[in-house]
């Protein structure tokens, strides 16, 4: 895949919502973009530990293995469900944020799907005895750091500009409408999984 045709797809792949995308807008209204922005970090980190033990180590094994791939996707829908649960009850707010911390945007990206996207099917695996070898997917690795960054931030201005007034005046009401959308991506994720859709 060509440099273009990779940041047009992970562009498309990350700034659709998700579970990590609808926690970093809830940090940008609960607590504004300038404290919220560690949570950006917090995403690429989740991101690479992701998308390098795919790309360096398991892709090979990973592909004939459905099984493991279902297992990921069972374990991401049951924390997206406890994340949606937290929300519910415990929605954040700027002096505490709650489950909208760095570990829970980590943990969150970590489980993400869009990891499995990216280190299967959009970076070329890291093989000895082909052409790059293991230095071929290092030049996606580092535009798709840029890319996860700014698309980050856009979720936290989206969050900060938009949500805001919603998180100060209703924090509940801005927990229990991320936390109903986390409930529907858990939905979809288990579906998908044993293939209902």
């Amino acid at each position: 895949m060509s440099l273009p045709a990779f940041t047009l797809a992970v562009l498309l792949l990350l700034m659709t919502p998700g579970p990590t995308n609808t926690l970093l807008a809830v940090a940008g209204a609960s607590r504004g973009l300038k404290a919220s922005l560690p949570l950006a970090f917090a995403e690429l980190s989740g991101y690479l530990a992701t998308v390098s033990l795919l790309v360096f180590v398991a892709a090979r094994w990973l592909v004939g293995q459905p099984i493991a791939a279902l297992a990921v996707k069972l374990a991401s829908t049951v924390w997206v469900l406890l994340l949606a649960a937290r929300l519910w009850s415990h929605p954040p707010t700027a002096a505490d944020p709650g489950a909208v911390n760095v570990l829970g945007v980590f943990a969150t990206t970590v489980f993400n799907p869009k990891g499995l996207i990216i280190g299967l099917a959009l970076i070329p695996p890291a093989v000895t005895g082909t052409p790059g070898g293991l230095a071929a997917p290092l030049p996606y690795f580092a535009l798709f750091s840029g890319l996860v960054v700014t698309v980050a931030c856009s979720w936290l201005m989206v969050g900060a500009a938009v949500l805001r007034r919603v998180a100060r005046s209703n924090p509940h009401l801005l927990g229990r409408i991320a936390a109903s959308f986390l409930v529907l991506f858990a939905a979809s994720l288990a579906g998908r999984a044993i293939g209902l859709i």
